[in-house]
């Protein structure tokens, strides 16, 4: 009976060899990484450049192509970047007691402007209904970030668009009788409207920067009041006892 299972075992060997074959000449032509990516590594850091462990710029997500692939994960980055840089100059804000100088709430009762309290522990101060307002607008600008980036003339970061364009609010060519640009939260003051496209470049790659910095930052503000001494050479920031990744807690 062994004897019958290791020859029908055998039996399949010869017909496998070719899809292990066919696997490793795959993988063998994904290892290169887009130029668009290797280029840009270079220029936002000439002493690094192009590090990619994971092999992520080389991956294929949802079977959407390699393009599609860079195109998420650099609009990802800019975005989480953005997000990043806006809670870093916030969390230094709040955590040293700088608040609105105006009731948040119609009662006139804030509690998350007690005093002592950090970021984190302002948060937890909120009343429900604020956090559900707050995360639900948070909720509508990624709705609208992703519809508004596949109609009209946009074209959507993963089919050619551009990695980390914010489509304007209101679109005109989703409203037409509404004027584009009455709220355009890509460059709400038009800093850029006028900027040659090699200063537009240059303030990408400074955003990026800037962003990763902030990420990294943020986390660390994070990381250290959850567990005090865990960042080397960072600040000493009070304890934190909640749970950050917990938002509706």
């Amino acid at each position: 009976m062994a004897l019958s299972l290791a020859q029908s075992a055998l039996a399949f060997a010869p017909a496998l060899a070719p899809a292990a074959a066919a696997t490793r000449a795959a993988a063998v032509q994904m290892v290169t990484p887009p130029a668009t990516l290797t280029t840009l590594a270079k220029e936002l850091n000439p002493v690094i450049g192009y590090w990619d462990p994971l092999g992520l710029g080389t991956a294929d997500f949802w079977s959407k192509g390699n393009d599609a692939t860079v195109g998420f994960l650099r609009h990802a980055e800019i975005k989480h970047g953005r997000v990043a840089m806006a809670a870093f100059v916030g969390y230094i804000a709040q955590y040293n007691g700088l608040h609105w100088g105006f009731p948040m709430s119609l009662s006139g009762n804030d509690p998350q402007y007690a005093a002592g309290l950090t970021p984190p522990e302002q948060w937890d101060a909120l009343p429900m209904s604020a956090k559900i307002q707050i995360l639900g607008f948070v909720g509508f600008l990624e709705f609208w970030g992703e519809l508004g980036a596949s109609i009209g003339d946009n074209s959507h970061y993963m089919k050619g668009g551009k990695p980390g364009a914010y489509p304007e609010f209101p679109e005109a060519n989703v409203i037409p009788f509404t004027p584009a640009g009455v709220l355009s939260l890509y460059d709400p003051f038009g800093f850029s409207k006028n900027k040659s496209d090699e200063a537009k470049a240059k303030g990408l790659l400074t955003e990026i920067n800037n962003g990763r910095l902030a990420m990294i930052g943020i986390m660390g503000f994070l990381a250290e009041q959850k567990v005090p001494g865990s960042v080397p050479f960072g600040p000493k920031l009070s304890a934190y006892a909640g749970e950050v990744m917990a938002p509706l807690m």
